[in-house]
């Protein structure tokens, strides 16, 4: 159980030897395989079990977490009489992470979605905000039965009860395509502004890079000024889901515990380095101001007498801005709230000339400073205790169903329709449709067009000699049958 707990992934045949030279017994791999499975039960959980405690499990993290969200839902039972019910989505708000979005001054979130694996495969939900230093801050997360129209609404239902959201908030939400995200959030809120994100694994390049063109047309704004925030990738969303993978594969209330000590752990090591900071500014923000000081020391400013300024690169370059309105032609200051370098010009020409300008700080937005970042994690995530309040319900909570699938599991992601046509028009190496007798693997390979062997016959024209041919393609071998 020892070598399990540390090394889940340890290998049946490794752990024989290992017992076999511990004990000086023979042991069967069965033998081994069935322990190994009941020592990770031990370590890990029972996949089964954990569904009939669920409801102890919510009692205890909303007692220990004050302010704590969760809501479970079941399948539809026709027989109200039942003593089960099957369970189907479970929602999670920590309390310390919904007070924190509370005191935060950007009006951004990002969502996404990724699988869960084991005997009761699911899809997990999250929803990521940005704080002030330009990170990762985890809000809220569910575990529902599939991604499509139904979850999806459900999950921004709950979530938009739970940070008071409503139909004419003017949030802005960033996600790559999933099934049914952009119809609910187009229902659930028509005021919100929706970003896609540029790398998203649904869009092609052309297709990312067109949308950018047409929304970047004169009657349309791509970004608005609300949202703080120029971000066009979905990153914030990606490092999150790259934090779950280890967890994933786990019992139910296991994966949950693994999603609150993450939360837990990144509060801590934020303060960390909040604690080390120094400045007015969050370190993301210093290094960008810093960026813009030493570019602005480059640039000529002509004043227009009124409130606008003229102001000349190196590269001739020119931009106005404009210091009643606060913002500039370059949209920078008024997309990030960070003053650019063309703003900082301005600045050291006022100052040349005598005026007051004040501290550089006072004229980025709340958001950036130091101390608006600290009060974003204030609030803490408390972890569990060992012995659990029991639930007084008497309705049995089961596991969903589930319908293994003939054949090996897959494990790679599916690709869609663009991602494949663009293999295919990269893969130029001798695929179209005329072959030498001596096609190198390589070729042979490119030949199928789909990144595979295919495993069926193929008349081909011959370059040299004009003779058909016939080729088999079976795994890495070929037979060339010639006589067509």
């Amino acid at each position: 159980m020892d070598q399990v707990e540390l090394n889940p992934t340890i290998p049946v045949k490794a752990l024989k030897e290992q017992l076999q030279k511990d004990y000086q017994v023979g042991f069967s791999i069965h033998q081994i395989f069935r322990a190994k499975s009941n020592a990770k039960k031990q370590v890990q959980g029972d996949y089964r079990k954990q569904y009939e405690v669920l409801r102890d499990y919510i009692l205890e993290l909303q007692s220990t977490n004050p302010d704590t969200t969760m809501k479970l839902e079941f399948e539809s039972e026709p027989n109200s009489n039942a003593t089960s019910r099957r369970f189907k989505r479970i929602y999670v708000c920590l309390g310390g992470m919904k007070k924190g979005f509370r005191t935060c001054l950007m009006d951004f979130l990002g969502f996404d979605g990724a699988f869960m694996k084991g005997p009761f495969p699911r899809q997990i939900l999250i929803a990521v905000r940005v704080d002030s230093n330009n990170g990762i801050y985890p809000l809220a997360y569910a575990i529902v039965e599939s991604e499509n129209t139904q979850s999806w609404k459900w999950f921004l239902e709950t979530l938009g009860d739970d940070l008071d959201l409503y139909a004419n908030s003017n949030f802005t939400f960033i996600s790559d395509r999933q099934k049914g995200l952009q119809a609910s959030i187009s229902q659930l809120f028509p005021c919100a502004e929706h970003r896609y994100c540029l790398r998203s694994p649904h869009n092609t390049r052309q297709e990312a890079t067109s949308q950018v063109i047409s929304e970047f047309a004169p009657e349309v704004y791509y970004f608005v000024r609300r949202a703080i925030s120029d971000m066009l990738l979905n990153n914030l969303c990606e490092v999150f889901n790259n934090k779950l993978i280890e967890g994933r594969d786990k019992p139910l209330i296991t994966c949950l515990e693994y999603v609150r000590e993450y939360m837990m752990k990144r509060i801590c090591n934020v303060i960390k380095v909040q604690n080390k900071c120094v400045g007015p500014l969050t370190p993301s923000a210093t290094k960008i101001m810093d960026r813009n000081l030493y570019l602005a020391s480059q640039y000529t400013t002509r004043w227009n007498g009124s409130d606008k300024y003229q102001v000349k690169g190196p590269w001739q370059d020119q931009q106005v801005v404009d210091m009643a309105e606060r913002v500039c032609s370059c949209r920078k200051w008024e997309l990030t709230s960070l003053p650019c370098k063309h703003v900082i010009a301005v600045l050291n020409d006022k100052a040349d000339n005598g005026e007051k300008i004040g501290e550089l700080h006072t004229y980025v937005h709340r958001v950036h400073w130091l101390e608006t970042w600290k009060a974003d994690y204030v609030h803490k995530v408390d972890k569990g205790r060992a012995m659990w309040p029991i639930s007084e319900c008497p309705i049995k909570i089961t596991p969903p169903l589930h319908h293994n699938q003939p054949g090996r599991s897959k494990k790679k992601r599916r690709q869609s329709e663009g991602e494949r046509s663009q293999k295919k028009g990269d893969n130029g190496n001798g695929a179209s449709g005329s072959q030498t007798h001596g096609a190198s693997g390589s070729q042979t390979h490119a030949a199928s067009g789909s990144g595979k062997l295919t495993r069926k016959f193929i008349s081909v024209t011959c370059s040299k000699c004009k003779n058909k041919v016939d080729v088999f393609w079976c795994g890495r071998y070929i037979d060339i049958l010639f006589g067509t």
